[in-house]
């Protein structure tokens, strides 16, 4: 079984800070395993936040024996209940794997037509997470990037676009596509989040929510008060952005939000290998 934090194996992610590594599997069944064991915890740390609205909203995480294919939420089980047995496993086509797949076999074709696009555009994506959430929407709705206010914000300073271009509920390829495409190589969507890991993909969408409520908060304080909001010069924000907005600076971050899940339900991954 792999351990969260491997000792002998450390990473500096910043001058003067040495942090542990993400886990290692030599068993690419055990990896399948820990991958929709994770991927269903971020499905129920998005419920406890409120992330979920209704059957919208979808995390995926690309298979480590299937490159072709990833797997994602079931349509309509609320957020919170998502278990690694209800996922499903879907091919870039949006069909669904008859053996490897839970027992609801509903697919939502918004998150097949976006996430399938991401996957395919970026192979380096591991992980991609969309939600309807309410900060992001709203500054989303303004059109303008994040500024770089705080050492938060300064994780996104130039790595996050604008989609501006909304005609509907995605249910075409042509609209997945052009999401992707907006995405480029840049971590963040709007509220759309790709990363190489389920823990930094979690913790960046998390942030990028709080930041977003953040510089709402900022402006209207600023507009009251007859001021300009004093941003972090372009130097430094992006110097930051090196490295709590790195990969392993965000998988980091993320892991005390798994931490804290299972400490609440007493449930920590176990790989018990099939017969």
């Amino acid at each position: 079984m792999a351990a969260p934090f491997k000792d002998a194996s450390k990473l500096n992610v910043a001058k003067n800070f040495i942090i542990p590594a993400p886990p290692t599997f030599s068993d690419p069944l055990e990896h399948r395993a820990f991958l929709k064991f994770r991927l269903a915890q971020a499905y129920r740390i998005f419920g406890k936040y409120g992330y979920d609205e209704g059957v919208a909203g979808h995390i995926t995480v690309r298979d480590p024996i299937r490159p072709d294919c990833y797997w994602v939420n079931p349509w309509g089980i609320h957020f919170k209940l998502i278990q690694p047995e209800d996922l499903l496993l879907v091919d870039h086509g949006g069909k669904i794997q008859e053996n490897e797949s839970g027992p609801s076999r509903f697919l939502n074709r918004a998150a097949y037509m976006i996430h399938s696009a991401v996957h395919e555009a970026r192979p380096d994506a591991i992980c991609a997470a969309h939600s309807h959430t309410t900060y992001a929407k709203a500054f989303g709705a303004l059109g303008v990037p994040l500024d770089p206010l705080t050492q938060d914000s300064c994780a996104f300073y130039e790595d996050h676009t604008l989609y501006s271009q909304f005609r509907g509920i995605v249910d075409d390829r042509e609209e997945g596509l052009a999401i992707a495409n907006a995405l480029g190589s840049k971590k963040n969507h709007g509220i759309l989040v790709a990363t190489k890991s389920i823990e930094s993909a979690v913790f960046f969408f998390i942030s990028l929510e709080r930041c977003c409520q953040v510089q709402m908060v900022v402006d209207q304080a600023a507009a009251a008060r007859g001021l300009k909001p004093r941003l972090i010069d372009p130097v430094n924000a992006a110097s930051t952005r090196e490295s709590i907005g790195s990969e392993i600076g965000g998988w980091f971050n993320g892991i005390p939000e798994f931490q804290l899940l299972e400490h609440e339900e007493g449930k920590r991954f176990e790989y018990v290998p099939a017969p």
